[in-house]
């Protein structure tokens, strides 16, 4: 019997193709750029180039997951997903560039980390499990809802970065209201089909190398922010919500990679766990990762643009 869910998707992609918004909505020329100060300028950049490369990564497993996804309904909101991602990280980029951030031409680099995720995402992420990309991208997705885009809220009083968060956050709203609706479907699956497909998931190459990606990435990301001044406890309970989502799903329970992803995140939060021990040398390794080894970066790159096209 297929799985049913318990979020109307026909009226969910409605929603969807209604609440659509593009950069020229934007005033890019509104006054508030002069709140960004000289001191925190570096440690910006550097946190929304971040960022802007994050959701290319969310963009491309969205891509990935409109392959897979339980109905045709499921995969066109898959496909609208993909494209408001690389609009957040267009909108991203014409804050950057408001903000003196970027010469004409420029893009951001991404770190050695979002390299070796990008490659990671298109040689193994078409070939995963919907159970697999289906609760690694809840969880990326709440913890930048959470706490990446709260804490730069917080931080930057620039009125147009609001206005531009505000679209982001209500796109970023229904994506985890999809995607916890899809893993309790993904949930509703046969006891020994979930295992058998859990241990299937475990012995592949796409699954080891991805773990090795992922640990130092998500450390990076939670050392830079706690660097630049958010409280631990705040990134704590931006990953809580992963858990309490899916405690509310009747079926989410069941999936192996929700609760191994649930007890990851709970290592991630918590500075003195000994998981640290492993992830924060990792990181550091991979800052030595030799340059001619990372693919280029692919086509898709092109596409990134802080001009306010409609």
């Amino acid at each position: 019997m297929a799985p049913k869910s318990r979020l109307d998707m026909d009226v969910m992609l409605a929603k969807i193709k209604d609440r659509q918004w593009a950069l020229a909505d934007i005033d890019w020329n509104a006054p508030g750029a002069e709140t960004i100060t000289d001191k925190m300028r570096p440690k910006l950049k550097s946190f929304m180039a971040d960022l802007c490369w994050i959701e290319n990564i969310g963009a491309r497993g969205f891509a990935a997951l409109a392959k897979k996804a339980p109905s045709p309904t499921i995969a066109e909101i898959y496909r609208y997903f993909h494209a408001e991602e690389q609009r957040h990280a267009n909108a991203e980029l014409a804050l950057m560039k408001r903000w003196g951030m970027l010469d004409d031409g420029e893009m951001p680099e991404p770190n050695v980390n979002i390299r070796l995720a990008i490659d990671w995402l298109d040689t193994y992420a078409d070939d995963m499990s919907l159970s697999i990309l289906g609760t690694v991208i809840p969880m990326l997705e709440v913890a930048l809802d959470g706490a990446l885009l709260k804490f730069l809220l917080e931080e930057v009083d620039d009125p147009v970065c609001h206005q531009v968060f505000e679209k982001i956050n209500n796109d970023e709203s229904r994506h985890i209201a999809v995607d916890f609706a899809v893993l309790d479907m993904i949930g509703q699956a046969d006891a020994r089909r979930l295992l058998v497909q859990f241990v299937g998931s475990l012995a592949s190459p796409g699954v080891i190398i991805g773990a090795i990606m992922y640990i130092p990435l998500l450390n990076r990301m939670r050392n830079n922010i706690v660097d630049m001044g958010l409280q631990p406890e705040k990134l704590y309970n931006a990953m809580k919500r992963f858990k309490t989502l899916g405690e509310r799903s009747e079926n989410a329970w069941r999936v192996p990679t929700y609760q191994i992803l649930k007890l990851h995140s709970r290592m991630v939060t918590k500075p003195d766990n000994p998981y640290h021990w492993l992830a924060n040398p990792m990181v550091r390794v991979s800052d030595y990762y030799p340059k001619k080894l990372l693919k280029p970066i692919p086509s898709w790159f092109k596409e990134l643009t802080h001009e306010p096209a409609a």
